[in-house]
């Protein structure tokens, strides 16, 4: 098991309560307020879990400096009051920049079918799927 310090349990703990205030923000009909404070939550926890320094590297190399317009623009936007259109450029922005970390992530998800309880549970769900 991976060991975390304290300023990262923290970290991991506002990371979670920002994506539960963006997913309730947007259930709720895209609230502003709502999602505004996922948003802040959500890259305070970042900060908490890998650092000031290496969150400011990771958004302001230039390669990604597109994504990050577009993610910072987002939030701008969204504080504005515009949630709709503010969360259509921060999921622009987001997919540019950790477009390089998505491979990894469905590698990951497709390595879970190598799991015994979980293999056979995703093959009676493929069988239960018959339209006939």
């Amino acid at each position: 098991m991976v060991s975390l310090s304290d300023f990262q349990r923290i970290g991991v703990g506002l990371v979670g309560f920002g994506l539960f205030f963006l997913l309730f923000g947007i259930l709720l009909y895209f609230d502003s307020v709502l999602l505004a404070f996922g948003n802040l939550l959500f890259l305070s926890g970042l900060v908490f879990i890998i650092g000031f320094r290496r969150t400011f590297t990771f958004f302001f190399q230039r390669p990604k400096l597109k994504g990050t317009s577009f993610f910072f623009g987002g939030l701008v936007v969204v504080l504005m009051r515009w949630p709709i259109l503010g969360m259509l450029l921060e999921a622009y922005g987001f997919i540019s920049l950790f477009k390089s970390f998505f491979p990894v992530v469905f590698g990951f998800l497709g390595s879970l079918a190598n799991i015994p309880l979980l293999s056979q549970l995703l093959q009676k769900m493929g069988d239960s799927g018959s339209m006939v």
